[in-house]
């Protein structure tokens, strides 16, 4: 199988990622060009079709058409900077990473925790944005008006504190000035990482996010939040926020075990791990 790895459309951080999947390509007899569209399938960085990453969309849109298996390496969320997700045809829940119903061997390998469920009854409610040019965000509303109406929607059951939490990349601005209790929390780039903020969600009350990493590491953190059909979170997260006052806390284990394979290290990825999972779909 020759396998195509748009390299030139990867972020700045990515190429180690990249060499990795190359690596194990390789070593598993398969076939590997760079950039190349008559490839049997692409290996793509990101669904953020912003920056360096947009000429993917191209790629996406063409492979979706042409039903062509399409590889999305991507930052993780679970140790990151250390581990990193590959998934088949999507990112998050979206996409195939393997088999379910894992047992907690690779949990506990990585050294995944779930702290108990919290009860901060007296914390804000957290809505972290997303970027409007992700994959993940297609077919919703603009960033500023998701989080105007979530807010609606909160203040028909509480009049708790929000903090609205933009994504460094893409401005939410004004909304605080509409409602009463509300202010924004600008992300905090960490020193010397790539592309690391500062997200503290341990005192918050419930996270509100569609599709990205805050929702997962809420919890993880035993924050409930709430969450759309996209999100690695679902399972485990709430659906309504008509259900704001009441967060469910269900059992998080099994999930936790699963999304231990949407992650990988870089030998990880270099040994072939995660390719030989996605292999029976190919």
């Amino acid at each position: 199988m020759k396998f195509s790895l748009w390299t030139n459309n990867g972020a700045l951080n990515s190429r180690p990622v990249f060499d990795a999947f190359a690596h194990s390509c390789v070593q598993l007899g398969h076939d590997v060009v760079y950039n190349d569209p008559s490839a049997d399938v692409d290996v793509i960085w990101s669904v953020l079709w912003y920056g360096r990453m947009a000429p993917n969309k191209d790629i996406w849109d063409k492979a979706k058409a042409a039903g062509k298996n399409i590889i999305v390496l991507e930052v993780g969320g679970l140790n990151r900077g250390t581990t990193w997700k590959v998934g088949l045809n999507g990112i998050n829940r979206d996409a195939y990473f393997g088999r379910l119903h894992n047992n907690s061997s690779r949990a506990n390998a990585l050294g995944l925790l779930l702290k108990p469920w919290r009860n901060n009854k007296e914390g804000p409610i957290v809505i972290a944005c997303q970027h409007s040019a992700s994959e993940q965000w297609r077919q919703q509303k603009r960033p500023g008006t998701w989080v105007f109406e979530a807010i609606q929607e909160i203040r028909n059951h509480t009049n708790k504190e929000i903090i609205i939490r933009p994504h460094p990349r893409c401005r939410v601005d004004g909304i605080e000035h509409e409602f009463i209790n509300v202010k924004t929390q600008d992300p905090i780039k960490l020193p010397g990482t790539y592309d690391d903020f500062d997200f503290k969600v341990e005192d918050a009350y419930a996270v509100i996010n569609w599709s990205s990493n805050p929702a997962t590491h809420a919890i993880m953190e035993g924050v409930p939040a709430f969450v759309g059909p996209s999100s690695l979170a679902w399972d485990v997260a709430n659906k309504t926020l008509a259900d704001i006052n009441a967060p469910q806390q269900p059992d998080r284990q099994q999930w936790l075990n699963d999304i231990a394979y949407t992650e990988w290290t870089l030998e990880e990825i270099s040994q072939g791990q995660p390719l030989l999972r996605l292999t029976s779909e190919l």
